[in-house]
Order: C-alpha cells, then structure tokens, then sequence
C-alpha cells in the first residue's frame, strides 16, 4: 500500500507531523517502535507536560542557544503563541507558570498526549505501534520504509521524527541518523546537553557537600582565561559525583563544549548570595562581630548561608566552629565572603548522553530547508524534532522546537506529496 506521507516516531515532533500531514489533506501513516505514544511528552514537565512558553519569540529563540536562529523562519510560519492556540482549541485548557512555562489545567500530561492522540484518529492517521522500521530505501518515484517483519511500504514523502540518543527508554536511540546519512547528510558529533556533571573536587570525593541544595544562586562557566561564558541564576545541589539541578543543567552543554575542544577540567564560578555585594557583605559581618565579639562565629553567621555550606567555609578558612568572633581577623573574614561571593570549583565530565534530557547534534541545519524543514539532499524527504542539530534549555523549549518543526515538516510533506501524485 502506498501513502502520500510517512512519520516514523511517535514522539511531540512525530505527532504534530501526522496531524499537520493529514489536515493538509495527506494520507498519512505514523509508525511508533514503542507500545505507545507520547512517551517523552508524559514524561516532561515532572509528568504535567510544559508544552511550550508563552515568552516572546526573540526570548523563546535566546532559550534555544544549540542553533535556536535556524527556527526564525519555521517562527514566521508557525510559532510558540500558535502551540497555544492549536492545544486550546483542541479542548486542551493550558495555563501560565514562572518564567512562561505554560502546563494543561489538569496537571497531567495525559491529557496533553490523549487529545493528540484523539487528534490523530479523528483525522484517520494509520497509527502503527510496535512497529520496528529496519531501513529506508530513497527514490526518484517514491521513498520505501522497510519493516522488521520485512514488509515494505512505499511513500511519496517521508518524514523523520525519531528523536536523539537522550532518554532512551522513551524510544530515542539514534535510530535515524543512519536513515539521514544514507540520505547523503552529515551529523554533527553528538554530546549531551541538559545533563549533571562530574567533578573530581576533594570535597566531592569526600561527600562534605552531597545533598546540599542551594535556592537561586548565580553558576558561571569560566573559559581559560577565567571570563564567563554563560551565567545562569536559579538552583542547583551537590550530587555524590558532582553537581545538579536547574542551573547545573543550563551550564551543562557549555561545559561540554569545553571539554569537547580538549580541556580536561572546566572552571565554575558560584556565587552563593548574588543579590547582595561583597562589599556591603563584609561589613554587615564586620558589625556583627563588633556588636557580639564573645559570641562563635558560626552561631553570628547562621543564616547568612545554608549551615553545611558555612561548615565547609569556616573549616576550608582554618576557623574552628566555636572559635570566638573576636578572634578571627577581618582577613579571614574578607575570606570567607569571597568564597560566598567566588566559590570556583573544577568540573571534569558530564554524565552519559544517555542520562541526559536532551541531545546536542544531530541532522546539519546547513543541509535542511529552514521554512519548510525539508532536505536540501533528498527530494521529499523531512526531518523534525530532536534528531536536528538543534536544542534548548528545559522550560518548554525543546518541545516548541519538536512541535513547530513538526508542524512544518509535516505540512510540507503533505505539500509536496500532494504535488508530486497529482492528488
């Protein structure tokens, strides 16, 4: 049997690929390896589903620093306010978090995956699940997707929405990149993004910081040269074999990139208290110790950071924990507020891609078609999602890019398909 279009993947990119295809009037077929559907979806947003982010485009696009200009152009057609729009008007009531975040009222991400999976039946998509495609086969006629079970399905267009190598228990396991280097396409190395990373610090060998959490602090990535890279503002933890969290993972793909070019240990600048100077630090302590001098130091800084951070300060200082206030000199005290202030430390890796939420590389952007992300190498032939070269920060901005470069690949497909058959 043959099809106008043909999605391989059943992730957001694949999904909004099929219903795009099919409302341009395509006779469209999804093929999905796993059981179901939307499992990457399900899983986002702590399983409430953050679809996508309601900031301005220049912000949303500032969001996607893994070549978030390339979808300027797919932007123009079909962007973030339209994700909005589409969902609600699918009876998917959505509503805004900080920092833009937009989630369905309900809280549940099946939600979200039901109405797109409602979407796709109502458009009569042929939606194949369990369905291992082993190759595909490119033609001048038509494009051929051959089965595991050794069946073959011909196709006018194609498009390829299967995902990186990040998270693989989603079904993302690289599959397509085979598929596009047949194609003629190049793939830009592969690193993690979005991932924890590793250090061989002392105190993280010794655990005297595992666990300990800190609320909306400043994390830079230092070059060689000790200038920032990136900065970002939000929370992070110390993990047994490294660092963590929000603003962990934001740094992350810089870090990589770092040690992609041969570095073996990137630095990290943490600046614990970064609404307040060094300065006007140093002197609020300074009365403080001048207001109670026979009080312990640590018992007249209690407060001013997380307990076991100030443990690690005062014993990295020499300063004993019911050493006299009086006795410490204002040197140690300047100190100890520079660490609070310029806490550097040394990162060495990253976890595996495998344990990271999103994959960096992929499908060149150069040999993709910005508006319509077709293939400049093969006539009819479309990729989607995260098997790009493109990716985001966590906050809705992976899925904006799957779905609006779904929804073009997609509708192109359907375009073109319909051009070619004459249908």
């Amino acid at each position: 049997m043959k099809y106008d279009v043909i999605v391989i993947g059943g992730g957001p990119s694949g999904l909004m690929a099929s219903i795009a295809a099919a409302e341009h009037g395509a006779k469209t077929m999804l093929i999905e390896k796993g059981s179901k559907l939307g499992k990457k979806l399900a899983i986002s947003g702590g399983g409430r589903c953050n679809v996508t982010n309601r900031l301005p485009e220049e912000e949303v696009i500032r969001h996607i620093p893994g070549n978030g200009r390339f979808l300027y152009s797919a932007f123009s057609v079909f962007n973030n306010y339209d994700i909005i729009d589409f969902f609600e008007n699918m009876g998917v009531e959505l509503k805004e978090e900080d920092h833009g975040r937009m989630f369905p009222v309900s809280n549940s991400a099946k939600t979200v995956v039901n109405a797109l999976i409602h979407k796709l039946e109502e458009l009569k998509v042929n939606i194949q699940l369990n369905t291992e495609v082993k190759a595909v086969h490119y033609d001048e006629n038509h494009h051929t997707v051959i089965l595991s079970s050794g069946e073959k399905i011909d196709t006018a267009s194609l498009v390829i929405a299967v995902g990186g190598k990040a998270v693989p228990h989603t079904g993302s396991t690289g599959d397509g990149y085979v598929w596009a280097k047949k194609a003629g396409h190049t793939i830009t190395e592969l690193y993690p993004t979005e991932v924890a990373l590793t250090s061989k610090e002392e105190f993280i060998r010794n655990k005297s910081l595992q666990g300990l959490s800190l609320r909306d602090v400043s994390l830079s990535v230092l070059n060689k040269r000790n200038k920032p890279i990136i900065t970002h503002q939000m929370d992070m933890i110390f993990t047994h074999f490294g660092v963590s969290g929000p603003a962990v993972l934001r740094c992350s793909q810089f870090v990589v990139k770092e040690l992609m070019k041969g570095e073996q240990a990137v630095p990290m600048h943490l600046d614990v208290l970064p609404h307040q100077r060094e300065d006007q630090l140093i002197n609020e302590i300074v009365e403080l110790v001048e207001a109670s001098p026979k009080k312990a130091l640590k018992n007249l800084l209690k407060g001013i950071v997380p307990d076991r951070l100030l443990t690690f300060l005062l014993h990295k200082n020499n300063v004993n924990e019911d050493q006299k206030a009086a006795n410490v000199s204002k040197e140690v005290l300047r100190n100890i507020v520079h660490h609070i202030k310029h806490f550097t430390f040394f990162v060495n890796g990253s976890l595996p891609l495998e344990k990271a939420f999103v994959t960096g590389g992929g499908v060149s952007i150069k040999e993709v078609v910005p508006n319509t992300l077709q293939s400049k190498m093969m006539d009819r032939l479309y990729f989607c999602g995260e098997i790009l070269d493109i990716h985001g920060y966590t906050g809705g901005y992976n899925i904006t890019s799957a779905l609006v470069t779904g929804r073009l690949a997609g509708m192109n497909a359907a375009y073109e398909a319909s051009a070619y058959s004459g249908i």
